[in-house]
């Protein structure tokens, strides 16, 4: 069956490996406007089945998305004459085109290890790559949940923050994981966010997680507040409020230290070796002071300028 640049009706292809692609809303709006303007420019990619029961979608599964949307019945493919094994291969090498996540590219691998039952030495010789880089991807899956996985498939959720942040949540807190994804399918958080809200997360009481959990926005929001009250204060107290406030945190960690060498007994050698090197850091800022005051080298700029232009200017 010859369908190298053949329009062919949607309901003819097998969307086989619908699973290992990510959704990207924006990609998809751009997509459809072009589909709808110029048409498909590139036909999709299909293999036969070796059962001969029809045809595997290979590459192109947004375009079939976008020309749904459309209301489109019919699509232009391009059939490769090769296994499957072979054409998902092909479609990795060929990444730099179509632009693969590392997810994406973890999902077609694991198809590759369980489907077409090729080892990571043979998927790194073909692929061009070295086993490391193949174990790498397909470690991104190990521990991750269905749920953790659907959400990055859908786009809420990036595979850096599904590795560094809701898989180690899950394991430490289902059920926070699981309320986190709810909610972030409603609410979208950039990476940056979501690693900023599980700093904070690590260090807050139970109860304060309960509702950081429910309201990540909501925390996010209270944080900026707080910086802009910080900017906002520092602009309004100078340099001389800087200086007043770090002050008051050495006179603060000093106490701590204090208060913390009654429970350290003997008392640590980190403690005491540090000592000689905080006593010379603090006799070289008496020195600097003192110097400052003796030489007077923050006499008013206003005053000088209106010294210096006192006398007569040249014509």
């Amino acid at each position: 069956m010859d369908v190298i640049g053949r329009e062919l009706d949607l309901h003819r292809l097998e969307l086989r490996y619908a699973a290992t692609r990510v959704a990207d809303p924006g990609a998809a709006r751009q997509l459809t406007a072009s589909l709808e303007r110029c048409g498909q420019l590139v036909p999709c990619v299909v293999v036969k089945d070796p059962d001969g029961s029809g045809l595997v979608l290979i590459d192109g599964y947004r375009r079939i998305a976008a020309l749904r949307r459309l209301g489109r019945d019919t699509v232009s493919v391009e059939c490769w004459p090769c296994d499957l094994a072979t054409a998902l291969i092909n479609l990795l090498v060929r990444q730099q085109e179509r632009g693969f996540a590392s997810i994406e590219q973890a999902l077609l691998l694991r198809e590759l290890v369980l489907r077409e039952r090729l080892s990571q030495r043979e998927l790194a010789a073909r692929t061009g790559h070295d086993v490391s880089w193949v174990n790498r991807r397909l470690q991104l899956l190990v521990g991750l949940p269905d749920s953790v996985l659907a959400a990055v498939r859908a786009g809420d959720l990036s595979s850096w923050a599904a590795s560094r942040i809701v898989v180690p949540l899950a394991r430490a807190n289902s059920e926070h994981a699981e309320r986190l994804l709810q909610v972030l399918g409603r609410e979208r958080l950039s990476t940056r966010d979501l690693k900023q809200w599980f700093e904070h997360y690590r260090s807050a009481s139970h109860a304060v997680r309960e509702r950081m959990v429910d309201h990540p926005g909501l925390l996010l929001r209270a944080l900026e507040e707080r910086q802009v009250e910080r900017g906002c204060a520092t602009l309004r107290d100078g340099p001389d409020g800087a200086v007043a406030s770090e002050i008051r945190q050495i006179e603060a960690l000093i106490a701590r230290l204090r208060r913390r060498l009654a429970s350290l007994q003997p008392v640590p050698a980190v403690l005491i070796t540090a000592m000689p090197r905080v006593k010379a850091a603090l006799a070289a800022l008496d020195n600097t002071i003192t110097w400052s005051i003796t030489h007077d080298t923050s006499r008013d700029l206003f005053e000088r300028a209106r010294a210096e232009g006192a006398g007569p200017h040249p014509a």
